[in-house]
């Protein structure tokens, strides 16, 4: 076992290393517009066997429980700053590529492989499954603090994060296909809505469950409660998957309900999962990165051939998938071109590349390094050029406006009170009013202000202004009145215009 390899002290100075080596491959990706998925997986084959030779890992089950593990942390993050007003208006579109769209896109790829590699038809359909489905990690690290346009945005997380469960399936079904005979691709067709039905309702239950105990349960520590969202994330994939249903699929639907409610300690739960979902990343992929070996992975037959398929899957089997799931939507020529553009691939096919080598296929290692080939072409191509697409095409938002100070409670648990943030805009009815003329619930108090990326200390006289974060101490008792009053005199104030 990789864990065996290493005495403690060694293991632990490893995972120091490979921790800094991807925060440092994280700060590089900014500057130079490179995914950081690529440099993790290269600090990865840097340090295995074929590189400096640190780590020999060739686990495959290893790494695909850590990708599995990885996978729910970060699709529980995507969905917990998913917001519903946004993807409810395309939710039919994404999940439209969602299903039809892998489908389209794995029969495409499946028969271009096994034209073009020395596979069988049931191989290259393999093949086409595990890399059919946009990656979510690789997907949302793409569009965070990028002014893509919020439809076309929402389109891509809500697809990335939905089409998991079908990726999964198709693999899996095949691989049924391949080791016994006597199953027919008929027979599992039920089965994929039965998975698909119990990880919706699952999902939404344990949403509805984990947003009542965490408003509720009354803790000793305000880090426990972080640490509690974590468990309702890990307990909605096993239960779900444990019973039948898919687990990925259950994750983001109760991420989605989590994060569109409101919370105790929310911020706190958000930074807490953004921190985890960053080192599950790092993690996942520098594994992913152990388990390739570059002198395979570059060989001449797999570089030729992967690019041929990358080619195809850039350029025809994606833009053929979305321009027929996006049929007769309201999606214009140049949205439809970026969505084909930005479909990512990333750690969910290389770690469903994992599952032939678990199972001991034939010909499973050569898929693994095609995939893993696929991957590194899509993240480097696409990738890095998805802003430069996006100003192309006309479909670059505006700025998106987050605060860079953040202001927190600290609490035991034990004081029933929460420090609330409200952005104000143009429409806003608090704005161009002072402090004293405002009439906030009781209880409720404006305790700092962030303007421009300076915290102001408000008092009276303090006029509030387009732009403004308002950092406003409640009673959590008295919390949903002020919420609700607050949007009472946006959506009023709109409406008189």
């Amino acid at each position: 076992m990789f864990f065996d390899a290493f005495g403690t002290d060694a293991f632990l100075l490893l995972t120091a290393f490979l921790l800094f080596s991807g925060i440092l491959a994280s700060k590089f990706s900014n500057r130079w517009g490179v995914p950081a998925l690529i440099l993790f997986m290269i600090v990865g084959m840097l340090v295995g066997s074929d590189g400096l030779g640190i780590v020999y890992f060739d686990d495959a089950g290893t790494a695909q429980l850590i990708g599995v593990f990885a996978l729910v942390i970060i699709l529980f993050e995507g969905g917990l700053h998913t917001k519903w007003a946004t993807v409810r208006s395309v939710a039919l579109p994404s999940l439209s590529l969602a299903t039809l769209g892998v489908v389209i896109t794995s029969c495409l790829i499946g028969v271009s492989a096994y034209l073009i590699f020395d596979l069988t038809l049931l191989e290259g359909m393999l093949l086409g499954a595990i890399v059919g489905s946009t990656d979510a990690a690789a997907v949302f690290a793409a569009l965070k603090e990028r002014n893509i346009k919020a439809k076309m945005g929402a389109t891509l997380e809500a697809e990335s994060g939905t089409n998991d469960p079908m990726a999964v399936f198709l693999t899996l079904s095949f691989i049924e296909l391949i080791t016994m005979q006597d199953r027919s691709i008929w027979m599992l067709i039920p089965t994929f809505f039965l998975q698909m039905g119990i990880g919706l309702i699952l999902g939404i239950l344990f949403g509805r469950l984990a947003s009542f105990s965490i408003n509720r349960i009354r803790l000793s520590s305000s880090a426990l409660y972080p640490i509690l969202s974590v468990a309702f994330a890990l307990v909605t994939y096993g239960i779900t998957a444990f019973i039948g249903g898919s687990g990925f699929l259950a994750v983001y639907v109760a991420a989605l309900v989590i994060g569109n409610r409101e919370l105790t300690y929310r911020y706190s739960i958000f930074q807490f999962n953004e921190g985890f979902a960053w080192m599950a990343q790092i993690a996942m992929f520098i594994i992913l990165g152990l388990l390739v070996f570059p002198e395979q992975l570059f060989s001449p037959e797999i570089m030729i051939n992967g690019l041929i398929l990358s080619v195809i899957l850039i350029l025809v089997a994606r833009p053929v998938a979305v321009f027929v799931s996006l049929f007769k939507m309201n999606y214009s020529l140049k949205q439809k071109l970026f969505i084909s553009w930005a479909g990512l691939r990333g750690a969910v096919p290389i770690v469903l590349a994992t599952f032939p080598i678990v199972e001991g296929l034939e010909n499973s290692q050569t898929l693994f390094n095609i995939v893993f080939f696929i991957v590194l072409t899509s993240a480097l191509v696409q990738g890095s050029s998805i802003s430069w697409v996006a100003k192309k095409l006309q479909l670059v938002g505006p700025k998106k406006d987050v605060p860079h100070h953040s202001i927190e409670l600290i609490s035991m648990g034990k004081v029933a009170a929460e420090m609330i943030q409200f952005q104000t805009n143009e429409e806003s009815a608090v704005v161009g009013r002072k402090l004293r003329d405002l009439s906030l619930p009781n209880r409720a108090n404006i305790n700092a202000i962030i303007r421009d990326n300076h915290v102001i200390t408000p008092y009276g006289e303090t006029e509030i202004k387009a732009g403004d974060f308002l950092y406003i101490l409640v009673e959590t008792k008295y919390k949903e009145q002020l919420k609700n009053q607050l949007e009472q005199k946006v959506t009023r104030d709109t409406t008189a215009q």
